[in-house]
């Protein structure tokens, strides 16, 4: 029996300035590592060569969702001390200028139920109060001094929520990098990042080589970026996101099963999506919508995911254990160190591998 899985088996250590601080200069100009899953053999190439590395027939799965301007910055009241509030989930609605969320507050230490906090620009404002204290954050109820749309004012007011790694700023050209290309459903705090590199060009490549593509949709969430504190892995318990499966996506799962054909999914939102899906007795599955808390560790038996393009991920992540149970620990760990050693960009704006 295999001893049980600790937080220290993903540590690895990464020098700070291979940490990319911003995307490259042209979308889709990213390397590309190949990671064989069977034999951990690395192969070194460009993102654009994506299309030649997979078969005609494969079956390409994207997540749609898009990122909205989640990060509010204002000050308490009374006091005016700085406060910045991280939108996660929309919780109610009574109406549109009166909205509960799940939110991130920092500082948090002395923001308690009954906070009141403010967000203001020249050309609109949010009320914020705290409602209660969660396990993963604060309860807020946002509303407009006009009863206006709450959306309209976080639109105009929210910064995009660049993650904590990202030692800058966010600015204008962020709204479209930090953005992929085919983002179409609006509701994550984070962007699947792995399908930042794809550009037009790469799409018509693809489909010239008879990938086919698939489009599914969950709202990157607390559960993809919360960190991992337990020591032993088995203890930690992921935060719910939802996600959306629609009718063509389902079609094409479907097909691309029963003719044998290999899955591809862009991303670690995806491929939790994919295996988070119920089967019927015949292993199709059907459009629907639903909620995923699934934690994806090795040891775990993939049953619709045959390949995954992802970036690289945070030490002690979430996202790395699921990258080491698809392709196994050692060998995530070999392509790892090879990739420090290559000096490949890291992060949400780095560079690509993909797993075959």
């Amino acid at each position: 029996m295999s001893p049980p899985l600790r937080l220290s088996d993903f540590d690895f250590d990464l020098p700070a300035e291979l940490i990319a601080q911003a995307p490259p200069g042209v979308r889709g100009a990213s390397r590309l590592m190949r990671l064989d899953r069977a034999t951990g053999e690395v192969r070194h190439g460009a993102f654009a060569d994506l299309p030649s590395l997979l078969r005609r027939g494969d079956l390409l799965v994207l997540n749609d969702t898009r990122v909205f301007p989640a990060r509010l910055l204002g000050h308490r009241e009374p006091g005016k001390g700085a406060v910045e509030c991280l939108l996660v989930a929309r919780l109610a609605s009574p109406a549109p200028g009166d909205e509960h969320w799940r939110a991130l507050v920092s500082p948090g230490a002395r923001v308690g139920p009954g906070a009141r906090l403010v967000f203001e620009g020249p050309d609109a404002r949010l009320d914020a109060e705290v409602i209660e204290r969660t396990e993963h954050g604060r309860v807020v109820r946002l509303t407009t001094p006009d009863g206006s749309p709450v959306m309209a004012a976080v639109a105009r007011l929210g910064h995009m929520p660049l993650p904590p790694y990202i030692k800058r700023p966010d600015a204008e050209s962020d709204r479209e990098r930090y953005q992929t290309v085919y983002a179409r459903q609006e509701g994550s705090v984070a962007a699947p990042t792995a399908g930042l590199h794809f550009t037009p060009a790469v799409f018509d490549a693809l489909e010239a080589a008879g990938v086919e593509r698939a489009t599914l949709t969950l709202h990157v969430g607390y559960g993809t970026f919360q960190p991992v504190r337990a020591e032993l892995v088995a203890d930690h318990r992921m935060a719910g996101e939802s996600f959306e499966v629609g009718a063509p996506a389902a079609d094409a799962l479907n097909r691309a099963r029963l003719e044998g054909r290999r899955i591809i999914a862009v991303g670690t939102t995806t491929t939790r999506t994919l295996e988070s899906l119920a089967l019927d007795a015949t292993g199709r599955l059907a459009a629907c919508v639903g909620e995923t808390a699934l934690f994806i560790t090795p040891g775990y038996q993939f049953r619709i995911v045959n390949g995954l393009v992802t970036n690289f991920h945070v030490p002690k992540s979430s996202l790395l254990m699921l990258v080491s149970a698809f392709a196994g620990l050692e060998h995530v760990r070999q392509a790892y160190r090879e990739a420090v050693a290559a000096r490949y960009r890291f992060y949400s704006y780095g560079d690509a591998m993909v797993i075959l």
